[in-house]
């Protein structure tokens, strides 16, 4: 099993022709077969997209002209910031079960909109400023690399792009694989949070494992900490491990995304690292360590 998309994940793509959209669209079709199955486009639609290796996909002038028209299931967004949220919006009235937005950049009062949307909507957003989600071997949305991924029983939920891949890479090389992985994202105002995640993952019977990599800033992590010895005190818990990115960033200073700011006394490295480990997460000393961290939380 997996979580959220699968074999049968069928994606628009909101950006389809633009650079980037061309690109990650190209690379999604090459892996394992993914279903992207059309794109989107308020004044090309009727007309057909091609990639550099003669695929081909059409265009609609509206996601819920596109969802009617394909049975999409998924929506990933390569628009520039300044019409993303216009076009998660969008999605979200389309009534698109999984959006998945890349865009970085989005103005923090645009994503307070889409949140309330979101809330009374039947949408899932995952991001914005992510590197997507993959179930390996079966679906890939967004611009993670495919090639490091392998089947298997190990979740991935991280704030962190480039540290999800760390985490994919060393569990594959651990023997271990994955069943999904999530990049939820840095913004400090997204659609999908570790709770979220956790809770999927803890649900999913083939997922015996999970890796979780915070920030510093917010309060995600403790909170997700907090979650996660409720559940075991309901019986429900599995080997994980951790890290916090950005954990020697000085108080008032940024590390990386919008999200990760310190501020009055709390989201700090320390905080979340010991909320983490009480609540039996096996914190990794380093990013270089989080596949062995893992196999000595599943031994131990």
């Amino acid at each position: 099993m997996s979580i959220l998309i699968d074999k049968n994940t069928r994606v628009l793509v909101q950006g389809l022709t633009g650079k980037t959209g061309t690109f990650h669209t190209e690379q999604a079709l090459a892996y394992h077969g993914t279903q992207m199955v059309g794109g989107i486009h308020p004044k090309k639609g009727g007309e057909t997209w091609e990639g550099s290796k003669g695929e081909k996909l059409p265009i609609f002038a509206s996601v819920a002209e596109g969802r009617d028209r394909t049975g999409a299931t998924a929506s990933v967004v390569y628009v520039p910031p300044a019409g993303a949220a216009a076009a998660i919006i969008e999605a979200i009235e389309a009534e698109i079960p999984l959006i998945v937005c890349i865009t970085e950049g989005i103005p923090v009062m645009d994503m307070v909109k889409v949140k309330a949307r979101l809330e009374k909507s039947k949408s899932r957003l995952i991001g914005p400023n992510c590197p997507g989600i993959v179930t390996p071997d079966e679906c890939k949305i967004g611009i993670m690399p495919g090639n490091i991924f392998r089947k298997g029983s190990v979740g991935v939920v991280s704030r962190s792009g480039t540290l999800t891949y760390e985490a994919v890479f060393q569990t594959t090389n651990e023997g271990l694989g994955q069943t999904t992985a999530v990049g939820i994202g840095g913004d400090p105002v997204k659609g999908t949070e570790f709770i979220d995640v956790l809770e999927l993952f803890l649900a999913d019977p083939a997922t015996q494992s999970i890796i979780m990599i915070g920030e510093i800033g917010g309060s995600a992590e403790e909170e997700a900490a907090q979650f996660l010895k409720d559940e075991a005190r309901r019986g429900r818990s599995k080997p994980m491990a951790g890290f916090i990115a950005g954990r020697t960033a000085p108080p008032g200073r940024t590390m990386g995304h919008a999200g990760a700011v310190i501020s009055g006394g709390k989201g700090g490295a320390e905080d979340k690292i010991a909320a983490m480990e009480e609540a039996g997460i096996r914190v990794s000393p380093s990013p270089a360590r989080l596949g062995k961290t893992l196999v000595e939380a599943i031994k131990g």
